[in-house]
């Protein structure tokens, strides 16, 4: 399926992301040149990375090698936890620069708000200097509650551009979801597949859904969240598998699978707990 069928969502500032990407997370880093490179020959354009993955020097070994020119790409990585801070935020997203072998990427997020530490807020405004500079086309967050985008829009007056948080039809999120789509700020869906730790895959109604298209259950996952406007990014390491979630473009839910999907929400957080994780 060619690139040109994925959608492009546009940010607030006006930078345009592709709809669909492609994660890394957990990809080991001797395996994440040839995963990346794979993902770029099927037709991804966008890859999330982050330098917790301890991935990017592959990542970045794979955009280097593509021959797709810079302006057809969409990289986003994330300042981790240890590096927030006044002093310490701009070091580290030059390094990441340095290991992406980039001069520029087109997303850059605070990891975890990670409370305890109390930096969130220095490390945004450092992210803000990063945007003016033009080495990051966009900023934002990734796992921020309401409290943590209150107090940054209070204490900054600059609102994120995304807000990347764990989101599937399990955990969807809503009152969050809805405090981002009114203040303008593009939600990222991230184990939009439930990372394979629940029965999502197995519930009935996807099943049922997917047999009625003639496509996997990720598939329709896939296409459902497409459908309620989510960034996603979904990882694999096997070619056929990103083949397969390019191919969402080919059959839309009805209303009534579309109802009954968002009608599955457990409230199941699957991942680390954003007032916890520090």
């Amino acid at each position: 399926m060619a690139e040109n069928t994925i959608p492009l969502c546009e940010l607030s500032n006006g930078t345009r992301i592709p709809q669909l990407g492609f994660g890394v997370f957990l990809v080991d880093p001797p395996e994440a040149e040839r995963v990346v490179s794979d993902a770029l020959e099927v037709g991804y354009r966008h890859i999330d990375t982050a330098t917790i993955y301890k991935n990017e020097e592959g990542v970045g070994r794979a955009i280097a090698s593509s021959g797709i020119a810079r302006d057809d790409l969409f990289v986003t990585t994330k300042l981790w936890n240890a590096d927030q801070g006044a002093d310490t935020t701009l070091p580290a997203f030059e390094a990441s620069l340095d290991r992406l072998g980039l001069d520029y990427v087109d997303l850059y997020l605070i990891h975890w708000p990670a409370p305890a530490r109390d930096a969130y807020v220095d490390s945004w405004r450092v992210l803000e200097r990063i945007e003016k500079s033009g080495r990051a086309k966009a900023i934002g967050v990734s796992n921020f509650l309401i409290p943590h985008l209150d107090r940054l829009i209070d204490e900054t007056g600059v609102i994120p551009a995304v807000n990347q948080i764990e989101l599937h039809p399990y955990h969807q999120r809503r009152e969050l979801v809805e405090f981002c789509q009114g203040n303008d700020i593009r939600v990222e869906a991230w184990g939009p597949l439930s990372q394979g730790k629940s029965d999502l895959l197995e519930n009935p109604v996807i099943v049922a859904a997917a047999a009625a298209h003639g496509k996997s259950s990720a598939q329709v996952v896939l296409r459902w969240h497409l459908e309620q406007g989510n960034i996603i990014f979904p990882k694999t390491t096997r070619r056929e598998r990103a083949i397969e979630n390019l191919d969402l473009f080919t059959f839309e839910l009805s209303s009534e699978e579309r109802s009954a999907i968002t009608a599955l929400d457990r409230e199941l957080r699957l991942g680390g707990d954003p007032l916890e994780v520090n």
